[in-house]
């Protein structure tokens, strides 16, 4: 396989008859700081957030803020202008447009105080969201910095799954040695909850919860194996796909049904779309062997997973979720449109709705739900369009995986708030943005494929 993809050799059009080198060497362009948002959001503890903040506070999210205002300078500034077309753009507006409307009408009806703050710390994460989502489909130069962001990814997800196992393993919580001082600690750092029988748990590595974990992981396991297969040394394969056996070997320690679920559908896309049935066979080899190592190493796990499907109806929290479709049916009567206001369905209020179209439902009406749905479904049109243009294997197998990307949230936000959980939310926000640049890197016209955000520094 070629070293370097060829479209990273195109000059990039910045001005009339004026080009650039897209590959040039700088000491900051948007993928270091790209990959420095995946560093700080995987490798350390999300309650640890700067003083005096929220959530919102976490130094990941804190940073794709400043990737917002960089995005929104380079719209308005002639020297960094993007000057190729990106419908992400368009999309997000709608998007922001429907918090906003929702925000306007929550103050009209008149909020307490809780709600008017958890509005302004929505509105503070939908602009965070949208900065890393829109910088990564906008500012990624070629495909070369684009693997080097994935791999990023996959590492940093690998080594939260590590930290899940050893959770696991040992019932411990390892995450207490990344605390970084300066940083304040927002309720505990994790939570062993008891599930099944055998004194089982579950853990959550740096995430806030077991269901976040099992979820992310299963979200990123695709572009493991994209790297397993693809990488460009025979040990850089190896390396890779010991990785992919971290990551899904830590996505049955989270014992959660949403996470399997995940798994099983990321891992249905790619068989279905992207491998030839010498690699399903593989494959299917390596999962049960997975499957006998975790039977060996952790006696009855496998059996908890089980009986969490079969025994699914007499579950409480299935059942908490269905007693809970009375109260959204209340509350949607009341303000179908725009809603109560965005994030303003405050669990300590009033309830923990397990359910993220419901939830947007009931605090964005339907206007909200029409613009989430139409943020997952673009950003699912552009992984096909780019998966549809791939001339070669490996950029094809990458489209596939960001297809299952779009399908898991859209499902998995059946069975959990996922919005909420910003570890969550933010590798969605960052993955949604690498389908608009694989988009625009594969778009026919060389205007809109060598479009980028300049750099910052030389």
């Amino acid at each position: 396989m070629p070293a370097e993809h060829p479209v990273d050799f195109e000059p990039s059009l910045i001005a009339p008859n004026l080009y650039s080198s897209r590959r040039a060497s700088l000491r900051v362009d948007v993928a270091a700081i790209c990959s420095v948002v995946i560093i700080l959001l995987y490798c350390i503890p999300a309650p640890l957030i700067v003083p005096q903040m929220t959530f919102a506070g976490r130094p990941a999210l804190l940073l794709s803020l400043g990737l917002f205002a960089w995005w929104f300078i380079a719209r308005l500034s002639p020297s960094l202008l993007m000057v190729g077309r990106q419908p992400l753009r368009w999309v997000a507006l709608i998007y922001l447009m429907s918090i906003l409307l929702s925000y306007v009408a929550g103050l009209v009806r008149g909020l307490p105080t809780l709600e008017a703050n958890r509005q302004d710390f929505t509105v503070l994460m939908t602009f965070e969201f949208l900065g890393l989502m829109l910088m990564v489909a906008d500012g990624i130069p070629n495909w070369r910095r684009l693997r080097m962001v994935l791999k990023i990814l996959v590492c940093a997800a690998a080594f939260m799954a590590f930290l899940g196992i050893l959770q696991s393993i040992f019932a411990y919580d390892v995450t207490q040695w990344l605390v970084v001082p300066g940083l304040e600690l927002k309720g505990t750092l994790t939570d062993f909850q008891a599930r099944g029988e055998g004194g089982r748990f579950r853990v959550a590595s740096t995430t806030v919860h077991s269901i976040e974990f099992s979820a992310v992981l299963a979200m990123v396991m695709p572009y493991a194996i994209h790297f397993a297969r693809y990488a460009r040394s025979k040990a850089a394969r190896r390396f890779y796909g010991l990785l992919t056996f971290v990551i899904a070997g830590a996505v049955p320690m989270a014992i959660s049904r949403t996470g399997i679920l995940a798994l099983g559908v990321s891992m249905a896309i790619m068989f279905a779309l992207a491998w030839n049935w010498r690699f399903r066979y593989n494959f299917l080899i390596l999962a049960a062997g997975l499957t006998g190592v975790l039977v060996v190493g952790r006696p009855g796990l496998l059996g908890t997973l089980r009986s969490m499907f079969l025994w699914a109806d007499a579950d409480p929290s299935v059942d908490g979720r269905t007693e809970d479709y009375a109260h959204v049916s209340a509350w949607f009567a009341q303000r179908p449109w725009l809603g109560r206001g965005p994030g303003t369905l405050i669990p300590d209020l009033y309830m923990i709705l397990d359910n993220q179209w419901l939830l947007t439902l009931v605090t964005g009406g339907i206007v909200g739900v029409v613009a989430l749905a139409a943020l997952h479904l673009t950003s699912l049109w552009l992984a096909v369009v780019g998966f549809r243009r791939s001339t070669s294997e490996e950029d094809r197998h990458l489209g596939a995986a960001l297809i299952s990307t779009q399908i898991l949230a859209i499902l998995v936000a059946l069975t959990f708030d996922s919005l909420g959980f910003t570890t969550f939310s933010f590798t969605l926000a960052l993955l949604t943005g690498v389908s608009g640049a694989v988009w625009r890197l594969t778009h026919p016209a060389r205007t809109v494929r060598t479009s980028t955000v300049r750099r910052l520094l030389e």
